[in-house]
């Protein structure tokens, strides 16, 4: 895959899937009466909306954001919590395939934000370690 088009792919699956829990995590903070009525049908209790609202936000801003490897791989790692809970509480309550397949959507963005995101928005590799230097450490944490 070219990296033009790679880049297009990662920015468009994050718009559409990371990124665009900046309004979910609004309407969690607000906790207006549709975000308490989907939670207690879902039976989580009356605080959790604002819970995960501050939370889906800071992801959404992390993950969007230049920088920041290592809060990234928290904030994809939230975003499949997340989305797979979603899915499985619309499961619970006996919701329809609707309810439970679209958190499942998103989480596929999520993953192709994630498999799609440049070396700058990765981890960098740590060193390799030969087993020659493993070993010398080794010997020389016996000898102290």
């Amino acid at each position: 895959m070219s990296t033009r088009l790679k880049t297009i792919g990662f920015w468009a699956a994050t718009i559409l899937g990371p990124t665009s829990f900046v309004i979910g995590g609004v309407m969690g903070l607000m906790n207006g009466p549709e975000v308490v009525s989907s939670t207690h049908h879902l039976g989580y209790p009356a605080y959790f909306p604002q819970l995960l609202g501050f939370w889906k936000l800071a992801g959404a801003i992390v993950i969007t954001a230049p920088g920041l490897p290592r809060l990234k791989e928290w904030a994809y790692a939230g975003f499949m919590f997340d989305l797979t809970a979603a899915a499985l509480s619309h499961v619970a309550v006996g919701d329809g395939a609707g309810d439970v397949i679209a958190p499942l959507l998103f989480l596929a963005l999520v993953f192709a934000s994630y498999a799609l995101r440049p070396a700058s928005r990765r981890l960098s590799s740590p060193a390799a370690v030969s087993s020659s230097s493993l070993v010398a450490a080794y010997a020389e944490a016996i000898a102290a």
